[in-house]
Formats: C-alpha cells, sequence, structure tokens
C-alpha cells in the first residue's frame, strides 16, 4: 500500500487551515522503490519511475473514524467513484485533504493508494478524528456563575474539541468578566484525556479573577467652559473612588513626577523608611465609598452622555477627540479624556410653517424657547413631541392629528445664532376604526372595553389613550406594567385601529390565620375576597372555578371567631358598573360582631367564662357612587345609607357613668366627594387623592325642641345616636427619579394630611362615644369592634390625651369617651424592589405627626405626636397586604430610658391603617 502524501506534505496542508496560501503538491521521486509482496500481488510496477496518467475511481474506503457517516465523508472530499484523477502528480489529492482538514473535525489526514488494475485506482482515506468533550469542569468561580458560562462559552458535551473551541472560550469568559470590572482576570484551559471513554477528553478552565479594577482618576483636558465637576456628574456609571487626602498636594502617580516622589519621601518617608511609596499610600488616602467599579460598557454609554450633556449646553459641535484606560500603580483604572466643546450657540428666530390648526403666536408659548435661548436640540426636541405631555405633538394628536409631524430646519447661522423654521405637516386627522383587545384569558372583554376612552368612530387622542391605559391598571385585574397600546394607523383611509394587549394577574385574597389574641387567647379568621366575581353567572355550574368570575364585581366573607368570647361576621358585594352602562358603584355590606368583656377575668383567674356582659353590633350599609364630568372624570360622588345597632349589657369599657346597658340605633346618611387620579392602586408613582366626607344622622333634638336631654338618663339619650361627622383626606405621590425605560420602578414621595371633626347639633344633646375618633396604634390591636374611625400612628399605642407630653398609654382614664377633633401629617419616601404582580416589595422611611383633642376649643394644630422610622410594605395576590413599620415616637422619649419605651413595631394585614 503506498501513501500518497507523507508527514511531511501534510504539514503543509495544515498550514492551509492557518490561513497560509501553500500549495499542496505531490512530490515525485526518481528512487526506484522496491515492491513489497503486497504490492507486486496488487500489480504495482515499480521497476522505476511512476509516470503520471489518469484512473478512474473504483473505490474508496474510509478507515479511522468511529463517529461520523463515512459517506458523507466521501461526499465531504470531493472525490466520487468514477471521477478521473491523475496519479502521480494530480491536485484532486491535495483537494480532498483540504476539503477534510478544513472541517475541523480531524488530527491527521492522509490518502493511500490500495490497487491498481485496468486503467483504475482503488483508494483508502485514513482519518483520526480529534477528541469528543465528555466533560468540563470550572475552578476558581462559584457554582451560580457556573451555568452563565456554560452558556456563553458554548460548551457542550459530545462536542469536538479544536483549539478555535477553546480559544473561543478563552475571549468569552476573560469578556464576561472584563464586563463586570474584573479587568486583569486571566482563563486557562487544560485538555487532558478521559479513559472513561474512547477519544475522550476533558477541559478544565480555571479562572482568576483577580479584583475588580476601580477608576483611581478621571482627567479631563478642553473642557474650557464647563467644569470636570459637571461633566463626571454626567459619567453615572464611571465614577472616581472617592478618598479623603491628609495631604492633598500629593499626587498617587508617582511614575510621572520625580518631584512628587521626592516630596512624598520628605514628608512620611522618615516614618517608614522600609516601606515604598505604593506600600504607604493607602496609610494617606481612605477610601469612602467603593462604587468606583470601572466597567467598559457603562464607559462608553458613559463617553455618550457627556457629548450629549454638552449639547445640551448650547456646546452643538462638542466631540471627544481621544480618550484612553490605563493601569494605575495600584491595579486601578486611571481614565483621560480630551474633549473639544467648540463654540457655544444660541437659539435665533423661529419660525412656523405649515400651520393651520393653531396659529403662530400660541405654537411659540407652548414651544417655550425664545430668541437668545442655550441651544439645546434634546430640548427643542421634545417640546415637539413627547411622551411626557405639554408638548406640540400632544397638542395636534389630542385632536385626531395622528400623522402630525414636526420638523426644526436651520434656516440661517449668523455667527453663534441659529434660526429655525418648523415646518409642520399636520395630515387628516385620524378617526378610529377598529379597537381590539388581546390577552384577557379570564375577564370578559366588556369589563375592559367599558373602561376604554378611546371608541370607534371618534377622533383619536393621545390623552384618551393615555388615560385608557389608567383606567385598565386601576382594576386591578392585570399586570399594569404588561398594558400595551399600539395605534395602528391606516394613511389609505385616514383612520387608525388600536390594539391592546393585557396580561391576567391573580388578584384574589385568601386570609386564613390562626393567633393567640393576648387576653382573649386563641383566634381564628377565615376570609376570601374575589375581586373579579361574576354575580349572572352564580347559577352556571361550569363557571365555578371556585366561583364564577369575569365581570369585575367584588365579593368578600370574613368569619373572626374566639369561640364564646369573640366572633365577628362580614358580608360585601359591589358592582363597578350598575346597569351597565356609566360608571355608577353599587355597593351592600352587612357585618355582626360579638364581644364578651369577662373573657379578661376568665382568662387570668381561670373562672369560668359567664354571658352576663356583652357588646354586639349588627350593621348594615348600601351605597351608590356615580363618576362626575366636572371639574374633571376624576371625581366620583358617593351617597350611602348606613345603619348599626349597638347591643350592651354590663359593658364599662366606655367608663360613662349610666352607660353600661341598653341598645343604641345609628341610622346616618354619608355623602362623600373623593378625586383619584393615581396611576395605579398598590404602588402610585404619580397622581393624588383626595376625599371630603360629611355624615349625618337626623337631628332628633331639632325635631322635639322642647325635650330636655339633660334630664333624661345617658341611655335615653343615646338611644338614638344623634352627630354630624366630617372627614377630609389628602394625598399626592410625587416620583423623584425615573430610570430610562421604566415608569414605575421610582423613588416616590407621598405627602398626606387628614383631618377630622365630630360634634352635635347643639348643646342640649350629649354626644354619644360612638363615631368619634381613636388615635395610635395600628388598627389591629386596637381591637375595636364598635363604631370608631381607628386613625394609627406609628411608633405609639392607642393615647388618651392630648398633651404629648403625657404619656397616659397604658390604660384608659374615667369618663374617656374619644377625641372629637384630630389631624394628622405624612411624609414618606418609597422605593420598590419588585413590581412584580405576583409579588410587589417596596419599602419606606416616613415622618409622621398626628394628635386628637376631645374638644374643639382644645383644637391646636401644631400641638402634635411626632415619629419618624422605616417600614417594608409585601402586596401578595392570594393574601393581600402584609407590611410592618418600625417607628420611635420623639415624645415618647422624655422618660430618660431611650429607644426602649420610644420604639414600637407595628404590623399591616390585609390593609393599610388610616
Amino acid at each position: 500500500m503506498k501513501k500518497l502524501f507523507p508527514k511531511s506534505l501534510l504539514a503543509i496542508v495544515l498550514c492551509c487551515s492557518a490561513g497560509i496560501r501553500v500549495s499542496a503538491q505531490i512530490r515525485d521521486t526518481s528512487v526506484t522503490p522496491v515492491p513489497t509482496p503486497d504490492q507486486q500481488a496488487a500489480g504495482l510496477n515499480l521497476s522505476g519511475p511512476l509516470q503520471a496518467q489518469p484512473y478512474e475511481i473504483a473505490d474508496i474506503t474510509i478507515v479511522g473514524t468511529q463517529y461520523l457517516d463515512k459517506s458523507l465523508l466521501i461526499s465531504l472530499s470531493g472525490l466520487n467513484v468514477g471521477d478521473k484523477v491523475v496519479y502521480p502528480g494530480g491536485d484532486q489529492f491535495a483537494k480532498a485533504i483540504q476539503s477534510l482538514w478544513g472541517q475541523r473535525l480531524f488530527a491527521n489526514v492522509a490518502i493511500y493508494v490500495t490497487k491498481i488494475e485496468d486503467g483504475k485506482i482503488w483508494l483508502e482515506i485514513e482519518l483520526q478524528e480529534r477528541p469528543r468533550l465528555n466533560n468540563f469542569v470550572f475552578r476558581g468561580v462559584k457554582k451560580s456563575e457556573t451555568e452563565e458560562l456554560i452558556k456563553k462559552a458554548g460548551l457542550r458535551k459530545g462536542s469536538v474539541v479544536t483549539e478555535s473551541m477553546k480559544q473561543n472560550a478563552i475571549g468569552v469568559i476573560s469578556k464576561h468578566y472584563g464586563d463586570k470590572g474584573f479587568r486583569n482576570a486571566t482563563v486557562n484551559i487544560t485538555e487532558r484525556t478521559d479513559t472513561s471513554q474512547v477519544n475522550a477528553s476533558d477541559l478544565v478552565i480555571t479562572v482568576v479573577k483577580g479584583g475588580k479594577a476601580k477608576v483611581n482618576d478621571i482627567q479631563i483636558v478642553g473642557n474650557d467652559n464647563i467644569d470636570d465637576t459637571r461633566v463626571k456628574k454626567k459619567m453615572k456609571g464611571t465614577k472616581e473612588r472617592t478618598r479623603f487626602t491628609l495631604y492633598p498636594d500629593i499626587e498617587s502617580v508617582y511614575e510621572d513626577s520625580t518631584e512628587l516622589q521626592d516630596n512624598y519621601w520628605k514628608t512620611f518617608g522618615f516614618l517608614y523608611p522600609s516601606r515604598t511609596m505604593e506600600e504607604l499610600d493607602p496609610y494617606f488616602r481612605f477610601k469612602l465609598f467603593s462604587s468606583a467599579k470601572f466597567n467598559e460598557n457603562k464607559y462608553a454609554e458613559d463617553k455618550e452622555k457627556v457629548i450629549a450633556y454638552y449639547n445640551t449646553q448650547g456646546y452643538r459641535d462638542a466631540v471627544l477627540v481621544r480618550d484612553t484606560t490605563y493601569r494605575a500603580h495600584n491595579g486601578g483604572v486611571n481614565v483621560a479624556m480630551q474633549i473639544s466643546e467648540g463654540k457655544k450657540y444660541y437659539f435665533g428666530n423661529i419660525t412656523w410653517k405649515g400651520n393651520s390648526r393653531y396659529n403662530d403666536s400660541l405654537l411659540t408659548r407652548v414651544l417655550g424657547i425664545r430668541k437668545g435661548d442655550t441651544y439645546n436640540q434634546e430640548l427643542l426636541q421634545k417640546r415637539l413631541l413627547s411622551s411626557e405631555g405639554g408638548d406640540i405633538g400632544g397638542m395636534y394628536m389630542d385632536f385626531g392629528y395622528l400623522f402630525f409631524r414636526a420638523d426644526p430646519v436651520e434656516v440661517a447661522i449668523h455667527g453663534d445664532t441659529i434660526d429655525y423654521e418648523i415646518r409642520i405637516s399636520e395630515g387628516p386627522q385620524a378617526t378610529i376604526k377598529e379597537v381590539r383587545i388581546a390577552g384577557n384569558e379570564k375577564t370578559n372583554e366588556h369589563v375592559i372595553r367599558r373602561e376604554l376612552r378611546t371608541l370607534p368612530g371618534e377622533k383619536f387622542s393621545r390623552t384618551d389613550l393615555i388615560r385608557s391605559n389608567r383606567e385598565i391598571a386601576n382594576l386591578g385585574f392585570f399586570n399594569p406594567e404588561k398594558i400595551g397600546m399600539d395605534p395602528v394607523p391606516n394613511i389609505q383611509d385616514g383612520t387608525v385601529d388600536i390594539n391592546y394587549t393585557v396580561e391576567e394577574k391573580a388578584n384574589d385574597q385568601l386570609e386564613l390565620s390562626a393567633g393567640w389574641g393576648g387576653y382573649i387567647g386563641l383566634t381564628g379568621t377565615l376570609g376570601v375576597t374575589f375581586n373579579n366575581f361574576s354575580l349572572r353567572n352564580i347559577l352556571r355550574k361550569e363557571t365555578w372555578d371556585p366561583l364564577p368570575s369575569g365581570d369585575g364585581q367584588k365579593l368578600s366573607v370574613r368569619v373572626s371567631s374566639n369561640g364564646k368570647a369573640y366572633r365577628s361576621y362580614n358580608f360585601s358585594f359591589t358592582e363597578p358598573w350598575l346597569g351597565g352602562k356609566k360608571r355608577n358603584q353599587f355597593s351592600v355590606s352587612f357585618y355582626s360582631s360579638y364581644q364578651n368583656p369577662n373573657a379578661y377575668s376568665a382568662y387570668i383567674y381561670g373562672s369560668t367564662l359567664s354571658n352576663n356582659a356583652y357588646f354586639k353590633v349588627l350593621g348594615g350599609s348600601v351605597s351608590l357612587g356615580k363618576q362626575l364630568k366636572w371639574p374633571d372624570d376624576f371625581f366620583t360622588l358617593i351617597y350611602s345609607l348606613n345603619y348599626q345597632q349597638y347591643k350592651l349589657k354590663n359593658y364599662n369599657y366606655f367608663n360613662i357613668p349610666g352607660f353600661s346597658s341598653g341598645t343604641s340605633n345609628n341610622v346616618n346618611v354619608k355623602l362623600t366627594l373623593a378625586r383619584s387620579s393615581v396611576n395605579q392602586q398598590i404602588y402610585p408613582s404619580s397622581g393624588s387623592n383626595f376625599l371630603l366626607s360629611g355624615q349625618f344622622t337626623p337631628p332628633y333634638s331639632l325635631f322635639n325642641p322642647n325635650r330636655d336631654y339633660k334630664l333624661e338618663s345617658i341611655q335615653d339619650q343615646f338611644n338614638l345616636i344623634e352627630y354630624q361627622k366630617y372627614r377630609f383626606n389628602a394625598e399626592w405621590y410625587v416620583p423623584l427619579s425615573r430610570p430610562k425605560g421604566s415608569d414605575n420602578k421610582v423613588f416616590v414621595m407621598k405627602v398626606a394630611a387628614k383631618f377630622g371633626y365630630i360634634g352635635r347639633y347643639n348643646n342640649r344633646t350629649t354626644l354619644s362615644p360612638f363615631g368619634r375618633f381613636e388615635l395610635g396604634g395600628d388598627g389591629l390591636s386596637n381591637f375595636a369592634i364598635y363604631d370608631r374611625d381607628i386613625i394609627s400612628q406609628r411608633g405609639y399605642p392607642v393615647y388618651y390625651t392630648s398633651d404629648p407630653r403625657m404619656n397616659s398609654e397604658t390604660g384608659q382614664p374615667t369618663g374617656y369617651e374619644g377625641f372629637t377633633v384630630f389631624n394628622k401629617y405624612i411624609m414618606e419616601l418609597r422605593y420598590p424592589f419588585s413590581l412584580n404582580p405576583s409579588s410587589t416589595i417596596f419599602g419606606l422611611a416616613f415622618l409622621e405627626a398626628a394628635n386628637g383633642y376631645r374638644d374643639v376649643k382644645d383644637y391646636n394644630p401644631f400641638r402634635l405626636r411626632r415619629s419618624a422610622g422605616l417600614g417594608m410594605r409585601f402586596y401578595l395576590p392570594m393574601f393581600g397586604l402584609l407590611g410592618f413599620d418600625y417607628g420611635i415616637g420623639f415624645d415618647r422619649l422624655q422618660s430618660g430610658n431611650g429607644l426602649k419605651d420610644a420604639a414600637k413595631f407595628t404590623f399591616m394585614l390585609g390593609f393599610e391603617p388610616e
């Protein structure tokens, strides 16, 4: 068997795969070889030098392979049975070897002639496959990082191990850690034979990340008009390491200045004669913050931000001439940038062309840019068309001009002044053609459609589109971050189709708990709220899952019990669109509660619980809310009719002489004017809430002016309760930051103020203890089942006096009926950790001040109990609100025991305390 290509020639073919252009050829020989017995048997005539002549390929055999398909390999070689080849000296064999080698699957390729007979030639292609990857191991890398690195490097078991694959993995892993700030990371891959399988290898990938490179200094030159501080402030992702320097005249880059080295040693060298300058430097420069990690991608973004900032300051010709990053002496990174600012420009005359809907003066006023203002291309574009409102494009689009376009054109430059002509193409007014809704798998389409302000046949309005998004989000049935609005213009007929997409989220709530309630012992609660209930399908069994849903109604049932000591039942139903045509919210509710005050004695003294004392409440309400059109359609007017019956037997909680047994009835009408413009309910980041309410019982004393109530018993006076009550709440939500690409994940400042007053119609009557205000606590631990407005205050338990200096919070004084006036002020800074609808989590820091007053004569809005603290909120679809606050009551510090008596944890479950 004669080998056509010896190993020396194979090396030449290997060079071809490395990109070196060489010609592979058969080496002719004039040496007369001695034929072997096999060659003689094959009919090879080797009596003299072989002469090149054509042969027909009779057969091709593949040897040496284990995994690859042989017929495919023959096809890849380019040699086929029946082809004519020249032997020796033909280039078909060199091309075949190059083709097979180019597959990067083989460590060696050779072609042999096994037989020549009657003008035909038999060939054998011998291949040595590269090893297959059986396993790979990472060293120096956390387990949590391994999976990501495997995906990025493209490592797969069973793939062919090549040098190219290893070098690619090294490059990808190095870049991965370089992007994370590990600029000095090294990656080494060792290949070792795996003896457990035939022709298999394992890879050991060793990563030495080193320390993260941090930015020591940012040096800027060429910035003659904007100082370094302002430029560096725009580099959000590339910040210098902040250090406190004891001797600011000494720089850290010693290798650049012999004079600085001498100065350094004159100052410090005598203290540490055996230390180098690099060793001593940390003793005199103290790092305050560690956020100066260098990131190549963020640095590239920051360079663009710097030039964009220059453009907003009038330097429209500003360019970054060159920049470099180099390694500092301590392994950190120094950044050097050279900026060419160019000339500062100003706006000149701004004229309008093509506008017919609005005149020039109105457009100029809305644009808000005057002649002589600093040139700012970004501001100009924002005033012409912006998603934040207040722009000229919004004016046009609110009147249907969906095809509106405004092109600012520079028409003249006079020195440093630029004149603009803004060419407007108004286009036709677009009419809404079709409105499509997708993604509502559970909620019926009519529930969404009735919230929309974009109706077929009406003119397109961007304001209506944004408002529709808000209304869908406030339903609470969908993920607010996944609500999509896609206007699809039809230029041919001047119409627009609007496609809304939603993503359902779980919003039903289950309350199932058991706990130890202090003196009342073990308490259990079972409650369920269906926020997307469907009453009309209640008789259709196939719609129950677990109850019929999809019509946007709300059904709530709650039971809480402690056996004979305490029990409570609550039921409510709400239809938000009574009649289905207008936003008329109809609600009904019923509740009943029972409390036995003897539970305390039974618990403390182990006595038998008797029923000779109790307090029962039975009540219900019916309300109807109507959306108003004036002053705007954010307003709602709510009418409600309420009834409560209180039955007391030997119940002395109020400590009012003569009022421990009997029945009291409270019939009242409540009128509420509310306005809500928040962008969503769970985590509002903009908008406000206002509420003004008046609650009135019939003025029984006015119906019978001759009745002398003072001569009657307290119980007789409280048989029909009489009062007038007013409440005012105001809340504002102001976004303090808005990260790019996000509308909701922002720092939000919440500011709130709340006031309340309850009084009599005339002085002939006595105001009952029902309906008053109770301040302090968290609304849960107060354990008040009687009719009181619980005004919580973080950092304080329930208090019974208006004087902040008196901490009479451990017991209720005799004759306490509750406060008749209160005021409360809140300031919160909120930040969301997660806005996922399945788990909304945000933290807050708060300042709070509140107080209650026995009588309006004692009211002093500046005499307040003050507190501050931190808190967390967790909104889980199944359980509603879970939260806690840690508050410190400043006015409780007077005891001299520090935070021990001044701090208090406040817990929330199911609702936010008022």
